[in-house]
């Protein structure tokens, strides 16, 4: 009978021995080691040792005894019988043979990594990791751990750990036999993360299930405090299809704060192996890792997951000495993965909107209303009563008897990888981590809004606001002779909005990722040395991490597309450049310095004059360079550049050669220019336009205002405004028949078609090639256009 076995000569068929933690460390460095990915050494103790402990001086029956008498319902009780529990664990010997056995194996590392080196040693239950469990954070772990004598304390505290109030209130709820259960340890080297970096990447898309990425946490030290939600950290999106070709593919990166670090301490104080220091500013400011380690891990993440053949949730860290990136744990990710809804589609929106009381980052999609209930410690859950707003720092495992119970958790720190946002996604519940400032903002007994409905930021609003849920079914939609595509704005929505039935994207608008992401006016950012000193030190607080401002203009607009195209990558991503009026551009910051005050700016400097214009050229330049790199260095070659507002052929022209000169020249590595048909003249003069072009999209807006003379913001005439009307109808044929005679493209991505059924019914059969809805629109305009189909 083996007591400890080194992880080595385990396989993943080893988890009824030592537990799927343990099991998958084997398995990787017996299996993947040939393939670059790298996991530290060590053994594990059985379950047989586990076994062989606990029947040592009749401690199981003890055990087993309290157990059967324990309400776990009742805190109280539940707090007491476990302490007594862990407290006969620790102070029970091990059995010599057992004892023997893993000093046996201690020594044998102590040869390999040397008298220097530390441990951690973590808990590996034999049912923690199973597909059909997630007991996240259920066990301890104890790091820097040094000598024989501190590691056998440390394996008894592993042991204990399974009597965890948590623990045992988890097995009761997921219905776990408690003596079905055995626990293994496993010891294993230390990576110096402490020096470095560390954190946590699923496989897939922890919000959306979207499984095209690789989605990346990281922060300075150890990764406990990712883990545990004591830190924001970084965020990073690899594309894997785009990794698969060599690409450079971060499509998205977002800056946490980092505040504190876990490291080794300096002296043991009080049994403390670690402590946790404050991050220097300077760092906190840069991004925790290069490009170039993103891409790494990206590449481990998807060799784990293809050896194991599903999502995997798995733990990194960065040698701060030797500099290189290790796998600490993998296991199976056990929330989105085996979420089976068939064809329906659930959505949350809110119908209306208060007053907003704090934000962080949104876990789970949903909404939730209810009164805050703030909690300082695990000594007060017992105030938490069903439905409520739980509010707290942050949460550890012990919080998990009385999440179940909340309608929403929102925490002042954690990332979307941390134990709050864990167990909310499995419990079905919102929740908004990271806020900062939850608990000093948010008042007991307040009614409120949790909003995690509306992309990657979570809303607190005061009030219990109106929303709905909708569920529509996608099942069997029929072929249809028109391609069904999307409006995207959001790029936060991209992954989600993916997954509902498209042909891809007929508008990805620019200006929600310069008005959102950026915030600046371009001229701001290319004149920063010439702004005022407090406009200055805004643009500069927000490119941080980024290495100009410049660079930060380019890249965070490069991110935004890239994220949607990559959403729906191979289909066609149609990106819209820039449509922003003057009045429009005078909102972003620094505005006012450069754009004038036209009385209509509708008419005025807007879309391809704008573009050409010299005063404008520079700018132009940021966003062509931004779709350049999507394009050619992210190798996103789906997406396609749509040209707003043409008014005349010499226009037309005049911004085709522009775009040429800037590297984006129609036809180069495929790219397909699109312009606007939203004025009268260019359906009228639509063969003229279209010698420059790969084809229209109609944009319906303009389009019905130009040719009626109507301002629909208007309450005044508003009434009168409808795309219906028959001269508009006639301008859209004409523009329809002029594309499909000469084999160009011709879509529409204006509002009509999703606000009138019967509006896309009659461009379906006038001929038009390609519908773009909005997402909430798509399945019932296409079940209609489909009836429309077959009563034809």
């Amino acid at each position: 009978m083996s007591y400890a076995i080194p992880f080595e000569q385990l396989r993943i068929t080893d988890v009824e021995n030592v537990g799927g933690k343990n099991a998958s460390l084997g398995e990787m460095i017996s299996q993947l080691a040939a393939s670059g990915v790298r996991v530290p050494g060590g053994f594990a103790t059985t379950a047989a040792a586990y076994r062989e402990f606990l029947a040592h001086q009749g401690l199981a029956d003890r055990i087993n005894a309290a157990l059967t008498a324990l309400d776990v319902d009742d805190l109280a009780a539940l707090a007491q019988t476990g302490a007594m529990i862990r407290g006969w664990i620790v102070d029970t010997p091990f059995p010599p043979a057992l004892e023997a056995a893993i000093k046996a194996q201690y020594e044998r590392l102590l040869q390999v990594e040397g008298e220097a080196a530390s441990y951690a040693v973590r808990s590996s239950a034999t049912a923690e990791d199973l597909p059909d469990a997630s007991f996240a954070g259920q066990q301890e772990s104890f790091l820097n751990i040094h000598g024989f004598d501190n590691i056998l304390h440390a394996i008894k505290e592993v042991f204990a750990s399974l009597y965890n109030d948590r623990a045992i209130a988890y097995r009761v709820h997921m219905d776990f036999d408690h003596s079905k259960v055995a626990l293994s340890a496993g010891v294993q080297r230390m990576v110096r993360s402490d020096l470095g970096a560390s954190g946590v990447m699923f496989t897939l898309d922890t919000e959306s299930g979207f499984d095209q990425v690789v989605f990346i946490t990281a922060s300075y030290g150890l990764g406990e405090t990712v883990v545990q939600g004591a830190v924001n950290p970084d965020e990073f999106y690899v594309h894997k299809p785009m990794l698969a070709q060599g690409r450079p593919a971060v499509i998205r990166r977002n800056l946490g704060s980092k505040l504190i670090k876990m490291q080794f301490a300096a002296e043991k104080r009080a049994g403390r192996s670690t402590e946790t220091v404050d991050v220097a500013e300077a760092e906190r400011h840069r991004y925790s890792l290069q490009d170039e380690d993103v891409l790494q891990l990206a590449r481990y993440a998807q060799i784990i997951e293809q050896h194991y053949q599903r999502p995997m949730d798995i733990e990194w860290g960065k040698d701060g000495v030797d500099g290189r990136l290790y796998i600490l744990q993998a296991r199976p990710e056990t929330v989105k993965s085996q979420k089976v809804h068939g064809n329906v589609i659930e959505k949350y929106r809110i119908r209306q909107h208060g007053k907003v009381l704090t934000h962080g980052r949104a876990i789970g999609q949903k909404i939730a209303a209810g009164p805050v209930r703030l909690v300082k410690d695990a000594t007060e859950m017992h105030r938490v009563q069903p439905g409520d707003i739980l509010v707290t720092d942050m949460t550890d495992p012990d919080w998990e008897p009385v999440m179940k119970k909340a309608g929403a958790i929102v925490t002042n720190r954690g990332g979307r990888t941390c134990h709050a946002a864990i167990i909310a996604r499995e419990l079905g519940i919102p929740a908004i981590v990271g806020c900062g400032n939850a608990t000093a903002t948010l008042l007991e007994n307040e009614d409120v809004t949790a909003s995690c409905a509306e992309g990657d930021t979570g809303y607190v609003y005061r009030g219990k606001l109106d929303f709905e849920v909708t569920r529509q079914d996608s099942g069997n939609l029929p072929e249809l002779p028109v391609k069904i595509m999307m409006n995207v704005g959001n790029p936060e929505l991209a992954f989600e909005f993916a997954q509902i039935p498209n042909g891809g994207v007929g508008l990805a608008r620019l200006e929600f990722v310069i008005n959102n992401m950026i915030g600046v006016h371009p001229k701001a950012i290319l004149n920063i040395d010439e702004v005022p000193a407090r406009l200055r030190e805004e643009i500069e607080r927000r490119a941080r991490g980024y290495a100009s401002p410049r660079d930060f203009f380019i890249d965070k607009l490069a991110e935004g597309v890239a994220t949607i195209a990559a959403s729906f990558y191979p289909k066609p991503v149609i990106v819209r450049l820039s449509d922003f009026k003057s009045n429009e551009y005078r909102k972003l910051l620094g505005g006012e310095l450069y754009e004038p005050e036209e009385e209509n700016p509708m008419l005025g400097f807007r879309g391809a004059s704008r573009y050409a214009a010299h005063s404008f050229r520079d700018c132009f330049e940021l966003e062509c360079l931004a779709m350049k790199k999507v394009r050619d260095q992210l190798g996103l070659t789906n997406v396609e550049l749509m040209v707003p507002f043409v008014r005349t052929p010499a226009e037309a022209q005049a911004v085709v050669e522009l775009l040429a000169e800037h590297g984006l020249k129609r036809g180069e590595n495929g790219l397909r220019l699109i312009m606007m048909c939203e004025i009268p003249s260019n359906a009228l003069l639509a063969e003229s336009f279209l010698e420059m072009f790969d084809g229209f999209s109609i944009g319906s807006n303009d389009l019905t205002q130009l040719t009626l003379g109507i301002d629909r913001d208007s309450a005044l005439v508003a009434a009168s405004f409808d795309e219906r009307n028959p001269a508009v109808k006639q301008l859209l044929s004409l523009a329809i028949s002029a594309c499909n005679r000469l084999g160009k493209y011709i879509g529409i991505c204006g509002q009509g078609p999703s606000d009138h059924a019967d509006f896309a019914e009659w461009l379906m059969d006038e001929g038009i090639q390609t519908i773009s809805l909005n997402p909430d629109t798509v399945i019932d305009t296409w079940q209609r256009l489909a009836a429309h189909g077959k009563a034809d």
